[in-house]
């Protein structure tokens, strides 16, 4: 579990830029909850206003879970002649971007995505533990 959150520090300054004043890019960080169950990695994120075609969910390098969105939220328009926003606190965002490294025990051809009501979960199955070795003890004659 601990290697869901060890991120190198170059990819933490991409995913987490208001955490650095280097660089200026308009990335967005994405909140996140991680649940650890039996048998997934569940993982639960908060993108509201965008659609599910504004999200993509790939794996890169064979164990890198890469959550990204190059989609704007969308402002609600008004038709009417001299319509204006009076106060705007909820700034559109550009560009999302979150990146985990999976565990060992991940089983990247498994993983599943399901986006509702600004919610985005992506699952990822765990392989079952490898058996354990048997002992056997061999006589000697």
């Amino acid at each position: 579990m601990n290697q869901l959150l060890n991120f190198p520090e170059s990819i933490e300054k991409l995913v987490f830029p208001s955490r650095s004043n280097e660089g200026s890019e308009n990335r967005g960080s994405i909140p996140v909850d991680i649940l650890d169950t039996q048998k997934d990695y569940i993982s639960y994120m908060d993108v509201p206003g965008l659609s599910k075609s504004d999200i993509q969910v790939t794996v890169e390098d064979e164990n890198t879970l890469v959550i990204r969105s190059n989609g704007k939220r969308r402002r609600e328009e008004c038709e009417e002649e001299g319509c204006k926003y009076v106060r705007m606190e909820r700034k559109p965002t550009h560009k999302l971007m979150k990146k985990f490294r999976l565990p060992d025990n991940s089983n990247v051809s498994s993983i599943t995505a399901k986006y509702e009501n600004g919610v985005l979960t992506v699952t990822v199955e765990k392989l079952p533990p490898p058996p354990k070795s048997k002992t056997v003890e061999v006589a000697i004659s």
